[in-house]
């Protein structure tokens, strides 16, 4: 079989991203793949069916140097801004901004494609100061899921006058569509796309997040070692399985309404006894004592299926949080208590 050659200088981009989408894991990798074009994942595909074997310290190299870049502010890093900029060098400032906003907004190839990924609360918020009328037919043609969360979050008066129009809709002339889509793009993708820039700490914490205990402890310690200052805060944007101690009662409450009871008791097989303690503490006695002997009926287990596990829970937990269905208390936020 083919070897990748150890000289890291010698890889090229294709090269690279190939290597890195291989070390994420199917889960993260496949999220990456569908952002990209066809042309680029058949590039991809075929580097990576042609990669052989790859040294461990090629991959560590590639992971140290990608967090290094990002997080180091003399290197160079592509942005929107300078890509901006070089762009209207050479083209129209219309074209200019049609291209990036193609490509910064919300995923999607029709606008109402793009908001329909376009976080539901956001877009009610932006959709609470229209008319009705120009709001029934914004919903009408994004999907359906999206849209009954988006009146879920509207004001109950506002939202029933809204599926009455929807409800007595007639067809909406092109003429009358294509001006929405125009307003839209201009008054709130444009403006959802400036304020959507990723803090590269940030995606980081979240690679770091997806990789193995193993992994990711040999890439953190390298990138102590070349910078301290950026390992330091991915390490405080990281979330870990043992920081759902964070969690509240109800918290924990609806993870286990919400999680499967096999992953439940593997991920909790080598917890800290505090995290088992709080989830042992929120159920009833009888559930808990079901809990304990799924989990001694584990026998020994591989570390890989517990930390499996426990990154589902994580994920689940992070996906609560962000709905605003959960809160985490952050321990070293709290502050003196008053009796």
């Amino acid at each position: 079989m083919a070897r990748v050659k150890e000289d890291y200088r010698s890889l090229t981009g294709p090269q690279k991203a190939s290597i890195m989408l291989l070390s994420l894991g199917q889960d993260q990798s496949a999220k990456l793949l569908s952002m990209m074009e066809d042309d680029e994942i058949k590039e991809i595909s075929q580097i990576m069916s042609g990669l052989g074997t790859i040294g461990s310290n090629l991959v560590e190299r590639l992971f140290v140097d990608f967090a290094d870049a990002l997080s180091n502010t003399g290197s160079l890093i592509g942005s929107f801004d300078s890509t901006e900029r070089l762009l209207t060098k050479s083209l129209g400032k219309e074209r200019v901004a049609a291209i990036l906003e193609e490509i910064r907004g919300p995923a999607g190839r029709t606008m109402w494609d793009k908001l329909s990924n376009v976080h539901e609360a956001v877009l009610a918020n932006y959709l609470k100061n229209e008319y009705p009328q120009t709001v029934a037919v914004v919903l009408s043609k994004i999907k359906a899921d999206h849209t009954s969360r988006v009146l879920a979050i509207l004001p109950e008066g506002f939202a029933m006058e809204v599926i009455m129009r929807m409800l007595h809709m007639e067809a909406v002339q092109k003429e009358v569509l294509e001006g929405l889509e125009r307003t839209l793009r201009t008054e709130f993708m444009s403006n959802l796309a400036k304020t959507a820039r990723v803090d590269p700490h940030e995606m980081m914490a979240e690679i770091f997040n997806n990789l193995n205990r193993e992994t990711e402890a040999r890439f953190m310690q390298a990138l102590e070692e070349r910078n301290r200052d950026s390992a330091e805060k991915i390490r405080n944007l990281m979330f870990t399985f043992e920081d759902l101690v964070q969690l509240d009662s109800a918290g924990v409450q609806l993870l286990l309404r919400t999680a499967d009871k096999t992953k439940l008791a593997l991920a909790l097989k080598a917890a800290p006894d505090a995290l088992k303690d709080l989830f042992f503490q929120n159920m009833s006695g009888r559930a808990a004592k079901m809990l304990q002997e799924d989990m001694a009926a584990l026998g020994p287990v591989r570390l890989k299926d517990v930390e499996e596990a426990q990154a589902v829970l994580v994920t689940a937990v992070k996906e609560l949080e962000q709905s605003g269905q959960i809160t985490l208390a952050d321990a070293s936020e709290a502050g003196e208590m008053v009796y």
